[in-house]
């Protein structure tokens, strides 16, 4: 994996406080955002006299932005609000279905990260079985769907589900190993 940051272009609006954090005594306009291909949590500064809803694309990139002022810096999960909350889990279950191909690429191609564990089984509701299984199926053919591989896995849950909840998992920063978050 190369050293280059990964920078967001586009990020969705979770949430914006026109008058800052409510027990900090700086009362400066905020806006809580996901980066739309790197999964990045972030906190930016609205350009002055900018109202900004909740689920509102805008632009982040290098270039002139028209609503967003300067990103202030990373997000933690817990630092979001609990409309940035409720925005992010709708978003990510958004991704996930618009992102399909993707994600069914991430079944295709998953490796070992050690000896002992491979990459699907950080997904939740894979085990050992449910693994080789995989691995057995995607050596005949690449899965094509969610639903492909919902057909070809004998009770497997459903992935769509497992990359939502891992995905979610990954942003509460509850495992140290990144599939999906940038």
């Amino acid at each position: 994996m190369s050293m280059e940051r990964k920078k967001e272009e586009y990020a969705v609006v979770l949430d914006f406080l026109p008058h800052g954090y409510p027990f900090e005594g700086e009362r400066t306009p905020i806006v809580q955002l996901i980066g739309e291909k790197y999964l990045t949590l972030l906190e930016a500064s609205p350009k002055e006299g900018v109202y900004l809803n909740p689920r509102e694309k805008v632009y982040i990139g290098a270039g002139k932005r028209d609503k967003i002022h300067h990103i202030r810096g990373k997000l933690e999960y817990n630092e979001l609000t609990s409309t940035a909350k409720m925005v992010l889990e709708e978003f990510v279950k958004n991704v996930v279905k618009e992102r399909e191909k993707e994600f069914v690429e991430f079944f295709n191609r998953a490796r070992p990260i050690t000896m002992r564990l491979h990459q699907l089984e950080l997904l939740p509701g894979i085990g050992k079985k449910h693994m080789w299984k995989i691995l057995e199926e995607r050596e005949e053919k690449p899965f094509e769907s969610f639903e492909d591989l919902k057909k070809r896995v004998e009770f497997i849950p459903d992935p769509e589900k497992m990359v939502m909840k891992r995905i979610m998992m990954e942003l509460e920063g509850a495992d140290r190993y990144k599939l999906f978050v940038g």
